[in-house]
């Protein structure tokens, strides 16, 4: 779960680095109000940590700044890359998700609840994010998002 609240902290600095970057009003407010919505998975993942008796990685700060400058730096090349990269990362974090869901014990049902919902909502902001004219990013990007995303995700895990 720390994982996935890691994650959330990370959505929390995309979106709102990617809404700072438009200059498209109604696009800052589409990913504004997405932010919002990952507000509820941060509070869920950080929830259930506390339920568990877990604790946050230690390193939030840091991957908050890190996703933020990458959210940055996908707004600087436009709204159809930005929203590209939206759809890219909601795919990634969609297919961790579904992967984190096969491995958490049939008997967890609250971590099991919080992270299906939180894969449906996934899908629907990579959704939304297509329909808004995002562009198919090219491979090596893709791969080097997946890369990055291990080590986030294999850090965090312990730290």
């Amino acid at each position: 779960m720390r994982v996935n609240h890691v994650g959330e902290v990370c959505a929390q600095a995309l979106y709102t680095a990617q809404a700072m970057a438009t200059s498209d009003s109604a696009l800052r407010a589409k990913m504004e109000r997405a932010a919002r919505e990952e507000t509820d998975h941060l509070a869920w993942t950080r929830s259930r940590l506390d339920e568990l008796g877990a604790r946050p990685s230690l390193l939030n700060p840091l991957w908050y700044a890190g996703a933020f400058g990458l959210g940055l730096v996908a707004g600087r090349f436009g709204d159809p890359v930005s929203l590209g990269f939206v759809v890219e990362t909601e795919r990634q974090v969609e297919a961790h998700l579904q992967g984190h869901l096969e491995r958490l014990p049939a008997g967890d049902h609250a971590s099991r609840a919080i992270v299906a919902q939180m894969k449906d909502d996934e899908a629907a902001h990579a959704l939304a994010a297509q329909q808004e004219g995002a562009v198919e990013l090219p491979g090596p990007v893709k791969a080097a998002m997946r890369a990055a995303a291990k080590v986030m995700t294999t850090t965090a895990h312990y730290v």
